[in-house]
């Protein structure tokens, strides 16, 4: 039985591994999957932060409700 996530647990999950290598899994629209690496930058009240690999420069940002319903899904590299 899958647990039941609710935004808080999502937040809370997603701020123990701040620093961390992730891969993001995100829904392009149009039948794409955005596949991209980077690390966990920092988690603000209603998003997060991603600073791609690809790029120095670029992050990208997702609110907790993408999690949820999973537009964005998140793997944790280490």
């Amino acid at each position: 039985m899958e647990k039941i996530r609710t935004l808080a647990s999502i937040k809370k999950d997603i701020e123990g591994h701040i620093g961390e290598r992730v891969t993001l899994k995100a829904n392009g629209g149009r039948r794409k999957v955005l596949v991209n690496n980077g690390v966990l930058e920092s988690v603000y009240p209603s998003i997060f932060v991603v600073r791609l690999d690809t790029d120095t420069q670029r992050t990208v940002t997702y609110s907790y409700s993408d999690v949820l319903t999973k537009t964005v899904q998140l793997v944790y590299i280490g």
